[in-house]
């Protein structure tokens, strides 16, 4: 009687497959540790020469701004303004690199798999 399909050995996958799911498992499970990390990270960024400092967390949230004295001038929100944008746009910049480099590194052989 003549074989149908599926796989040798009573329906098992072969080892090399089962193997090959047991490697991704754990790869997604890297980078799942690996994303995590890099969302609890914190990204600082100043601007007008210091007077404006933002952090931003690796989910690009904003967690804090902080302020010197000199660039609060009511005759000149716009400055003020302009430093904060610039501040917050590095930081998210900063925290987007790191999710990119991330992703770079852990799909790099993958061939562009998602995993």
């Amino acid at each position: 009687m003549a074989k149908r399909g599926g796989f040798p050995g009573g329906g098992m996958m072969p080892g090399n497959m089962t193997n090959m799911l047991k490697q991704a498992q754990r790869m997604k499970r890297q980078m799942e540790e690996e994303q995590k990390s890099v969302e609890d990270k914190e990204f600082t960024a100043s601007a007008g020469g210091g007077a404006v400092q933002v952090v931003v967390n690796g989910k690009k949230e904003l967690l804090s701004i902080k302020l010197k004295e000199e660039i609060v001038d009511p005759e000149d929100i716009e400055t003020l303004q302009d430093s904060i944008l610039a501040a917050v746009g590095d930081a998210i910049r900063q925290a987007e690199a790191a999710n990119e480099e991330l992703m770079a590194r852990i799909s790099g052989g993958l061939g562009g798999l998602p995993f």
